[in-house]
């Protein structure tokens, strides 16, 4: 019996291992398919990681080069880009034309990049500011204000520096109460940086407030 046992336990494992190579012969290109297609995947993901970092780089060298250029207005005009870092181009220029005295300029490239519904919302809340800030008196009261209030909203990007401008236009227009209430809600912020929580306070103070006070309010 013991005999006859161990002949049937090699001839089934004789069958198994004839089976198991049929399958390797029949789905084993399956598997060599699928560890070329990870290799493979692998190494198109970590250079696309290479192109992009390399593009960025060359990105960055050309508004650079083009800030250090004679005419850093035209040079910005003349960098290729698209996408997000096109709309980081026109904010560039936007700046420069500013630097310049070019007002008009800079606020088509600023009117440009906030319209540009393909671009990421910071940058397009970017630029919206940065035009409130532009035009200045250009822009009626109640058009800064409506511009800076959405900015101003909750979980908003430049919320803070929105609600700074909000302060600084209460004052303008003769209202010291809500350019408090505005440093105020600056000051309650966690958010809120050095130097804008400065401003804030030195704001309250010189309008006759008590920051320490007004802090304790919150």
């Amino acid at each position: 019996m013991d005999q006859t046992d161990s002949f049937i336990e090699e001839v089934t494992e004789e069958v198994r291992r004839d089976r198991l190579f049929a399958a390797f012969r029949k789905y084993g290109w399956i598997g060599a398919v699928a560890i070329v297609a990870i290799v493979g995947g692998s190494a198109y993901t970590e250079w696309q990681k290479i192109r992009n970092r390399d593009a960025a780089q060359a990105f960055g060298d050309s508004l650079l080069a083009a800030v250090q250029a004679d005419d850093p207005g035209a040079a910005l005009a003349e960098v290729q880009a698209d996408g997000p870092r096109a709309g980081v181009a026109k904010l560039m220029a936007a700046a420069q034309a500013v630097q310049d005295g070019r007002t008009e300029a800079a606020l088509a490239d600023l009117k440009a990049v906030a319209g540009d519904t393909s671009l990421p919302a910071s940058l397009r809340d970017l630029a919206r500011l940065k035009t409130v800030l532009v035009a200045g008196d250009t822009m009626t009261a109640e058009a800064r204000r409506t511009e800076l209030e959405a900015l101003a909203q909750p979980g908003a990007p430049y919320r803070l520096m929105a609600l700074e401008q909000l302060a600084v236009l209460a004052l303008e227009t003769g209202d010291p109460a809500e350019a408090i209430a505005k440093a105020r809600e600056v000051l309650a912020d966690s958010a809120v940086t050095p130097g804008l929580q400065q401003r804030a306070t030195e704001l309250i103070v010189a309008l006759g407030g008590d920051p320490a006070a007004e802090a304790a309010a919150q």
